[in-house]
C-alpha cells in the first residue's frame, strides 16, 4: 500500500488515479468516499472543513479495504488523517492484510493550494475554511509521519508544484527507485 499525503488541491487524487492506471493498481480515496457519502453527518462535517471522525472513517476504510485482494497494490489518499487512524492502518486486522509499504508526501505552497482549490468551485474549498484545513493539515499529518518514520515505513517528500506530467513523473520515479513493483 502507498499512501499519499497532502493538503487539499495537493494533486493527491490526480495523481492517484494516475500512477493507478500507469501500474495496473487500485485507487481509494476517503475524500471520494466521504463526498459521495449519503450519511448527513459526514457531509456537515465536511463543510466546516473539520475532520470526519475515526469511527466514521474506519468504517469507510474497512469496507473499501475488503473489496481489494490482497495481492493488489493500492494507493491510498486521504487516510490516515490522525495518529490514532495511522495506529489503525497499521494493524493488519484492520487494513484487511495491506501493509503500508511507502508514504509519498506532496509539498505544495498553501498559496498555491488557495488558488487550486478556488478552481474548484466547491463549499469546503472557500479561503477560510482551506486556511483551516492547511491548519488542521499540519496539526494532524506530521505526527502521522513521525509515526510512520519510527515504523520505518519509507516516506517521500516530493515536490508537488509545476505540470501535473512533471509531477507524475517524480512519483513514478520515486516509486521506482524505492522498487515497489
Amino acid at each position: 500500500m502507498i499512501i499519499f499525503f497532502g493538503p487539499a488541491g495537493a494533486g493527491k487524487s490526480v495523481q492517484g488515479q494516475m500512477l493507478a492506471a500507469r501500474k495496473g493498481w487500485k485507487w481509494l480515496s476517503t475524500g471520494e468516499m466521504f463526498r459521495e457519502s449519503s450519511d448527513k453527518e459526514v457531509q456537515e462535517v465536511l463543510k466546516t472543513g473539520e475532520l470526519v471522525s475515526d469511527e466514521k472513517t474506519y468504517d469507510v476504510v474497512r469496507e473499501a479495504l475488503s473489496k481489494v485482494d490482497r495481492d493488489t497494490k493500492l494507493i491510498v489518499d486521504g487516510f490516515p488523517r490522525t495518529m490514532a487512524q495511522a495506529d489503525w492502518l497499521m494493524n493488519s486486522e484492520n487494513s484487511e492484510g495491506h501493509q503500508v509499504e511507502m508514504v509519498v508526501v506532496l509539498e505544495v505552497p498553501e498559496s498555491e493550494i488557495q488558488q487550486r482549490l478556488s478552481l474548484r468551485g466547491r463549499d469546503q474549498d472557500k479561503p477560510e475554511i482551506v486556511t483551516r484545513r492547511m491548519n488542521i493539515y499540519r496539526r494532524e499529518m506530521y505526527p502521522v509521519l513521525g509515526y510512520f518514520a519510527e515504523k520505518g515505513i519509507r516516506i517521500a517528500h516530493l515536490d508537488g508544484t509545476g505540470t501535473v506530467g512533471e509531477v507524475h513523473d517524480k512519483i513514478v520515479a520515486e516509486i521506482d527507485h524505492s522498487e515497489l513493483e
